[in-house]
């Protein structure tokens, strides 16, 4: 491919194209009922036992697949997929993770076992006299994660974290929305019930909409008992504390790390809540996913991978920013081969069910969710290119353009043949490519965090609030949001790549949000929300800062990525608010004041000493 060369998928890789569009197995090997299963237990290094099951076909050696889940190792959504796998041929093994499904303990303790006990199952399994030298691995999520710890070990193979990076990427603001639910349903332990995640979710929505309000202190005082156990860090500055504190929970072993976490929480096991609120401790650069592989070293993290992964992603996936981060640092940082036969896949997809909605009546593409039960054809065609050595044939990165409806290929990830450009804020909500003349007047708007702009679509896991591509034209006419539009395009516009909006604001507060939301205005009027980015003031820069009431800052707020045809006739918009709940939590305004939550006037500037805009990427053959 030449620099101009975001092309089609199917002129580049036409069987490519094929599988992710309709699917395509290949024949089995066996018959189903040559698949013998069986169920082991596989003794961690700390004497802790997890529930294995094996699908071995009727050979003596063979390649491995494998699954570490907190999800059942048995979930009936994979059954057929473990048996399709085995009937053409592969080993696959399907373990629980520590202290969920049949596994021992009989509590679970959230991510912090699993780098260790990951490690020690590859172990396990390429010690069995049915293995014959291939391992790869696959699953999403959770199975990511773990996946990403299995390939720290040396004798792996391959493996497709679907849906997770290294922990890479942070925000500023909190998810809120799923996560309490999340932490009561799944695992084993006291605090559990029996309510199934999906239903509980529904059933407390009115307890959740209820909470969610952020009024943190800048900076907590660590716990006593943890300054008792690490006397120098209460003499440091906070910030510096914070990261201390950090390298010192890097260093320990998993029942350390897990102890840390439970008095910080003060609960009784680590939930999926303690690690997201774990940053007003460690620091609100460490992320959610750090913790699988607590790391202080990024490029240094990348070279204990060992193993070439498939990134398996989606443009309304909630993780979509730190998987795109862990590819760039990878490709960039870690050691061969898992540099350059490692693989991009930008699906049309939200996180567990399909993401991008317009087109699906003849697109079979849009209805397909990129998780493991349903791309079994993908599997298998990946781990035979890594067991053929035949990687190169694959495209280096392939996204779908949403838009236009179609599979593209590029040599890398953003395409080279894409350049940024700059649509400026105008006044009366214009979007334009020139900034504003000197006496443009600013936009205001009342931000009332007992009354959020409310979560509509877009990245959020839940099965209440359908996550993609909704019309969010509503929500747009609402007194707490600005919109800018661009007028009609002339031309088809194709935006892929990074995103990002400049944007020159102040407020009333001493410490609030800003939200940012790009949407595609069709012709009827509908507006299909594509991608957005939330910035929590506080953490503009590199250590927390409340703000100066009414002085103008430049925030800039990441807004991740998307691929997208804006047709000729359609238009682009911006809105801006400060709200995104309940995906993620409320800011008070109060900066930890004590004292109920306050109501911030916003103050969006557009003139030209303050030219607010929004950085795209788009193809330049489509600008």
């Amino acid at each position: 491919m030449t620099r101009d060369d975001s092309r089609k998928l199917a002129d580049i890789a036409p069987e490519l194209e094929r599988i992710l569009t309709r699917g395509d197995l290949a024949p089995a090997r066996f018959e189903a009922a040559d698949i013998r299963r069986s169920t082991v237990w596989v003794t961690m290094r700390d004497g802790i036992r997890l529930a294995t099951d094996i699908y071995l076909p009727p050979v003596s050696s063979a390649p491995t697949i494998a699954m570490r889940t907190p999800y059942d190792r048995a979930n009936p959504k994979l059954l057929d997929t473990f048996v399709a796998l085995a009937e053409r041929g592969y080993v696959v093994v399907s373990q629980d993770c520590r202290g969920t499904g049949a596994s021992e303990p009989d509590a679970w303790d959230y991510y912090v076992f699993e780098r260790e006990d990951s490690f020690d199952f590859v172990e396990w399994v390429t010690g069995q006299s049915w293995f014959d030298g291939f391992v790869g691995a696959f699953g999403g999520s959770y199975g990511a994660q773990t996946q990403w710890c299995m390939a720290t070990h040396p004798r792996m193979s391959a493996v497709v974290p679907e849906v997770g990076g290294l922990g890479i990427a942070f925000r500023t603001a909190r998810l809120y929305m799923f996560l309490n639910a999340y932490a009561r349903t799944i695992g084993k332990g006291a605090d559990k019930v029996s309510t199934p995640l999906e239903t509980l979710e529904g059933e407390m929505l009115e307890e959740t909409l209820a909470g969610g309000y952020f009024n943190e202190p800048l900076f907590q005082r660590l716990p006593e008992a943890l300054l008792r156990r690490y006397p120098d860090l209460g003499a440091l500055p906070p910030s510096q504390a914070r990261q201390g504190l950090w390298e010192e929970y890097c260093a320990l072993g998993p029942a350390e790390r897990a102890e840390l976490i439970k008095q910080i929480s003060g609960d009784e096991n680590v939930t999926a809540v303690a690690i997201e609120e774990s940053p007003a401790v460690f620091g609100h650069r460490i992320s959610h996913d750090a913790h699988t592989i607590p790391h202080t070293d990024p490029p240094a993290l990348s070279r204990l991978i060992q193993a070439p992964a498939l990134f398996v992603t989606g443009w309304y996936d909630w993780g979509l920013d730190d998987a795109l981060a862990t590819w760039s640092l990878l490709i960039s940082e870690a050691n061969e081969p898992v540099r350059s036969h490692s693989r991009l896949i930008i699906a049309p997809s939200a996180h567990n069910m399909p993401g991008y909605h317009e087109g699906k009546e003849t697109s079979p593409e849009l209805e397909r969710n990129y998780r493991s039960a349903n791309i079994a054809d993908l599997l298998l065609h990946w781990y035979a290119a890594v067991r053929d050595n035949t990687i190169a044939a694959w495209p280096r990165a392939i996204y779908y353009l949403m838009g236009a409806n179609e599979w593209r290929a590029a040599t890398a990830w953003p395409p080279p043949d894409a350049e940024p450009l700059s649509l400026y804020l105008r006044s009366h909500g214009a979007l334009a490519l020139e900034p504003a003349p000197e006496n443009s007047a600013p936009d205001s708007y009342v931000y009332d965090p007992k009354d959020p702009t409310p979560t509509l679509g877009g990245s959020i896991v839940s099965h209440v609030y359908p996550p993609g591509s909704v019309d969010v034209s509503e929500v747009q006419k609402r007194g707490d949001v600005l919109t800018y539009t661009t007028p009609m395009l002339e031309q088809d516009l194709d935006a892929v790549g990074p995103l990002r909006m400049v944007l020159y604001a102040s407020s009333s507060a001493v410490d609030t949000d800003f939200s940012v939301r790009l949407s595609d205005v069709f012709p009827d009027g509908r507006a299909i929300q594509l991608q957005s980015g939330m910035l929590r003031a506080r953490y503009r820069g590199v250590d927390p800062e409340l703000l100066e009431p009414g002085r103008i800052y430049c925030f800039e707020i990441d807004m991740w990525a998307t691929a997208n045809r804006f047709k000729a006739g359609h238009r682009l918009r911006v809105d801006i608010s400060s709200a995104d709940f309940p995906r993620f939590d409320r800011n008070a305004n109060r900066g930890g004041e004590l004292g109920p939550p306050v109501s911030a006037v916003q103050t969006v500037f557009h003139d030209r000493e303050h030219p607010s805009h929004l950085l795209l990427t788009v193809l330049k053959r489509g600008r």
